[in-house]
């Protein structure tokens, strides 16, 4: 049971800590993977699922891409960077977060 929970603790909060650490700046796909993992131990998340979820980001007009070619193997790199519309979104989904953390906190503790 902890597996499936830890499971929906995550989906919920990955597209805000995505969409907060590409605030600070732009990132590549595996580049955004070892920071989230490296700040965020519990995510131990792969590629293959935080595509996904970038593709759904850009498609909402959270963030935007661009491409770079790569000076050292020749293959360009995808880099991804938030919107004014997506910091805002980051910003009313933490405040909800936060919100909800109270409430569970309150309940438990209670």
């Amino acid at each position: 049971m902890n597996d499936n929970i830890m499971k929906q603790f995550k989906k919920g909060i990955l597209e805000i800590v995505i969409l907060k650490l590409l605030s600070n700046n732009e990132m590549y796909g595996y580049e955004l993977v070892s920071e989230l993992n490296r700040q965020g131990k519990s995510f131990n998340i792969k590629e293959g699922t935080l595509y996904p979820i970038l593709y759904r980001l850009e498609d909402e007009g959270l963030m935007k891409t661009r491409w770079e070619q790569s000076t050292s193997r020749g293959q360009p790199k995808k880099y991804y960077c938030v919107t004014e519309k997506g910091l805002q979104a980051m910003a009313e989904a933490y405040s909800q977060w936060k919100e909800i953390a109270a409430d569970i906190k309150r309940i438990m503790e209670g």
